[in-house]
């Protein structure tokens, strides 16, 4: 994820002020239909549905129903640690791209720690017992940090996936080598001895331009699902995000697409692109099963509003042959 650009802060001066608002740290609650967001992941719990983004402390909305949502005033962080600004230099409080999923009676959250253009990052963990109102998330420090000059990943863009013996994992990555893996400990911290392994790549190791982020996991049929995303984000009217993905056996990969291709070779079938007529581009994707039902969210950079990126969420529907399908 990239901090949004000037183009887009054009775009929202077109767009109505009740979505404006939603640029901007609300001064209270409010609902809406059209959810302005980055990089949007969602929990669910108690019969309310909550979504994470990028944003001021990580903005944070809930819904019953998946249509209409309410924004909170309050972001997920209400304290910034001290770290991530000892880590990354000019890091305030701007948080990209979180992930969350519920693993041994708790919450963890992961989010990014990052500047545009650069591989000095971190990505920082929160634990919550619960989702309720109220309930204040626990710094669980770093959990894996990025050098410029030293390290050829970058650690941003973090997902959680939990494998068929119940052990847990942390995909990563935007640019640089591509989309990173390794192996989690229960306290969801890097495991002793793992080192990073490479699942997939747009580019050849030895060219400079990766355009590939964003990686997601999502378990279906017997199979480990990646959805990643291509090409450029947060450029408004100027973005070519979109989303492809693999699938493997086994959660170390290999990771092909439809024609057996290997993410890390190029590889990619895609899900989800602009049409150019509601959405210029979309990407950052997410993915769920939730009440018998599969979803897949992401963002998208809306026609309608010169650019500026709202949620896209559908049902994911699924071939003969297993691969998905985006329900209109």
């Amino acid at each position: 994820m990239k901090p949004i650009c000037k183009l887009t802060m054009l775009a929202i001066l077109t767009i109505p002020a009740g979505l404006q608002a939603q640029r901007h740290r609300p001064q209270s609650d409010f609902t809406t239909d059209t959810l302005m967001v980055h990089d949007p992941v969602m929990a669910f719990e108690n019969g309310t549905y909550h979504i994470f983004s990028t944003g001021t402390g990580l903005q944070h909305a809930t819904s019953n129903d998946l249509k209409t949502w309410t924004v909170k005033a309050t972001p997920a962080m209400s304290v910034i640690p001290k770290w991530t600004h000892d880590s990354v230099a000019g890091f305030r409080n701007h948080v990209w791209a979180p992930d969350i999923i519920r693993y041994r009676n708790k919450w963890w959250m992961a989010y990014s720690c990052s500047s545009f253009g650069k591989n000095t990052s971190a990505i920082g963990l929160l634990s919550a017992r619960s989702l309720d109102a109220g309930e204040t998330w626990k710094d669980e420090g770093v959990l894996v940090a990025s050098r410029e000059g030293r390290d050829n990943w970058n650690a941003i863009d973090p997902n959680f996936v939990i494998d068929d013996n119940g052990e847990p994992w942390l995909t990563f990555g935007s640019f640089w080598d591509g989309i990173q893996l390794v192996k989690l400990d229960t306290t969801m911290h890097i495991a002793k001895g793992q080192k990073m392994k490479t699942i997939a790549r747009r580019k050849h190791v030895n060219t400079m331009e990766n355009p590939i982020e964003a990686p997601f996991i999502f378990k279906h049929g017997g199979y480990y699902y990646l959805f990643v995303s291509w090409d450029y984000c947060c450029q408004g009217m100027k973005s070519s995000y979109k989303v492809v993905v693999g699938r493997s056996r086994n959660v170390e990969g290999p990771y092909l697409d439809s024609n057996s291709k290997d993410m890390a070779d190029l590889g990619g079938t895609l899900v989800i692109e602009g049409d150019k007529k509601e959405f210029e581009a979309a990407g950052h994707c997410s993915a769920y099963s939730f009440q018998g039902k599969d979803y897949f969210l992401c963002h998208g950079y809306s026609v309608a509003l010169k650019g500026a990126s709202i949620l896209i969420c559908k049902e994911i529907s699924w071939t003969e042959d297993g691969w998905p399908i985006l329900k209109d």
